[in-house]
C-alpha cells in the first residue's frame, strides 16, 4: 500500500483549450461553477501564478458555508494548473492538465491526498463530487 492515494477524472469539453483554462484562470468564471452540485461561491483572493493565494467560500444550498485556502503552485497558460487545497478539513494537491483533443479540450483532474482511513472511506464521494463539478464546467461552458 502506497502512502498516497490519487483520485484521477477526466472529460472531453466541446471547446477549445483556451476557453477551458479561461474558466480557471478568470475569478468571475470560476466562481460561477466551481464545486459540487447545490454550491455558489464568494472569491475573496485570487492570485493567479504561482506563490500566490486563493479564497473562496463555498456555500451549500443549506447555508453551510465552507472556508477554502489555496495555494498555486505552478500554471502554464493553457497546459497546466498545480494548486494544494490547506483547509477545511482535507490537505491535498489538486493538478490540472489541459489537452487539444478531437471535438475540443480535455481535461485531467488529479488529487493526492496522504492515505488515511478517513481519505479511503470518502474516495468514491471525491470521484462522485468531482464529476458534479465537471458537469457544472460543462454547463457553464455552453
Amino acid at each position: 500500500m502506497t502512502d498516497t492515494l490519487e483520485i484521477l477524472n477526466s472529460r472531453l469539453f466541446p471547446v477549445g483549450r483556451a476557453a477551458l483554462f479561461d474558466a480557471f484562470a478568470d475569478p468571475a468564471k470560476l466562481a460561477a461553477w466551481w464545486g459540487p452540485e447545490g454550491f455558489c461561491n464568494r472569491i475573496t483572493a485570487f492570485d493567479f501564478r504561482p506563490g500566490g493565494g486563493w479564497r473562496v467560500t463555498m456555500t451549500a444550498d443549506n447555508g453551510t458555508a465552507y472556508h477554502n485556502r489555496w495555494t498555486i503552485e505552478d500554471v502554464i497558460a493553457g497546459e497546466l494548473i498545480r494548486m494544494t487545497h490547506h483547509e477545511p478539513v482535507h490537505v491535498f494537491r489538486l493538478e490540472m492538465r489541459f489537452a487539444d483533443a478531437d471535438g475540443g479540450a480535455r481535461l485531467a483532474w488529479q488529487m493526492q491526498f496522504d492515505r488515511s482511513e478517513e481519505i479511503v472511506q470518502i474516495e468514491k464521494f471525491l470521484h462522485a463530487a468531482n464529476e458534479q463539478n465537471f458537469d457544472r464546467l460543462e454547463r457553464f461552458l455552453k
